[in-house]
């Protein structure tokens, strides 16, 4: 595979190049980008894979929520609906999507929709009866269409931007250049001992913008698995024999937090849609053991025959320090924006 990406170094150039000709195009307005009378934040990031965006964004809306009506609006990655849907008691998963439904059943006070145009999607929810107060675009960093007030750009602690390549010779959507949009900067999925001259060594490695601000965060698990019955301690779980499976785009640091030795794992590539297949060999493997998944796929496999046996753990995104100090200018931004304007000029 190494070798595959270093032979298509040429066609990586002229992705670049294209993409850049794109962004030149929106930064200089000869490609339009639309606004709207209402703050909105983009998470994203410049990388394909997960870098951390569903914690993020549900850190954003418990957050917000106490103080404003709330909409996320993602694409709806592998959903199997086209169009502007927003969640109601009658969608599944498989029509809103795995992340976005797992917002919609973790916060059932906000609205969640779905709209690869992110521009249709929010006209839509602006011509709802109970319009949002603020809009969280999911995944659209790269999305220009739209022109958001506060972008929020994520990227992994084990593989920063500044040290990748544009696609298809390395993971970048876009050049390293794209990240001078961004108001803020998050180092996702960090060890939660990062020293501060770790953080100033991978500081410098970015690059910053003298505006730009930088913050550290952790995957923090939960201390207990979740069903639809009961709730069990992680310390008790952990001891027992079970079945673990997962199917996101890095499954070892869930792994490792979850199991014992005795334990079987199950891996499925991410966003992964559950078969009848999938799910009998799931279902043979666990016998009659308890099956502990990540909360994005049980979401996917809460309406199958595994429900007595599912159980789920959640995470959520920490910061290492500065918690305070990253909520005080999300909230001074949304407090302050009566339109849709940006913190700083790029």
């Amino acid at each position: 595979m190494k070798f595959l990406r270093i032979i298509l170094f040429p066609f990586a150039i002229v992705y670049g190049c294209i993409t850049s000709i794109r962004n030149w195009m929106f930064d200089n307005g000869i490609f339009k980008s639309n606004s709207f009378d209402l703050p909105i934040i983009a998470v994203g990031n410049l990388s394909v894979g997960g870098t951390g965006k569903t914690p993020q964004i549900e850190h954003l809306i418990r957050l917000l929520s106490q103080h404003y009506r709330v909409a996320t609006l993602s694409r709806g990655y592998k959903r199997k609906s086209e169009g502007f849907i927003l969640a109601d008691e009658t969608v599944t998963a498989a029509i809103l999507g795995d992340e976005p439904f797992q917002f919609y059943q973790k916060f059932p006070k906000i609205q969640v929709a779905v709209d690869a145009d992110r521009t249709n999607g929010i006209r839509q929810l602006l011509s709802q009866k109970t319009k949002p107060e603020i809009i969280l675009l999911d995944d659209a960093y790269q999305h220009r269409k739209v022109k958001a007030g506060l972008y929020i750009l994520l990227t992994s602690y084990g593989d920063l931007y500044s040290n990748d390549f544009i696609l298809p010779t390395g993971n970048l959507r876009e050049s390293r250049s794209g990240a001078k949009r961004a108001t803020i900067i998050i180092v996702t999925k960090c060890p939660a001992n990062l020293s501060a001259p770790e953080q100033d060594e991978i500081k410098q490695k970015l690059n910053l913008k003298t505006d730009q601000e930088l913050f550290f965060t952790f995957i923090d698990y939960d201390t207990r698995v979740y069903s639809e019955r009961e709730t069990l301690e992680v310390a008790d779980v952990k001891n027992q024999k079970k079945l673990v499976v997962a199917g996101i785009a890095n499954p070892t640091p869930f792994f490792d937090f979850i199991t014992s030795n005795q334990d079987k794992c199950l891996t499925f590539p991410d966003h992964h849609d559950f078969s009848e297949s999938d799910i009998a060999v799931i279902q043979e493997r666990a016998q009659r053991l308890k099956i502990i998944t990540t909360e994005k796929d049980y979401v996917r496999l809460m309406n199958t025959v595994l429900v007595p046996q599912l159980y789920y753990l959640p995470i959520k995104s920490s910061f290492i320090t500065n918690q305070n100090q990253f909520d005080s200018i999300i909230l001074a931004y949304v407090g302050s924006s009566s339109r849709n304007r940006t913190i700083h000029s790029i």
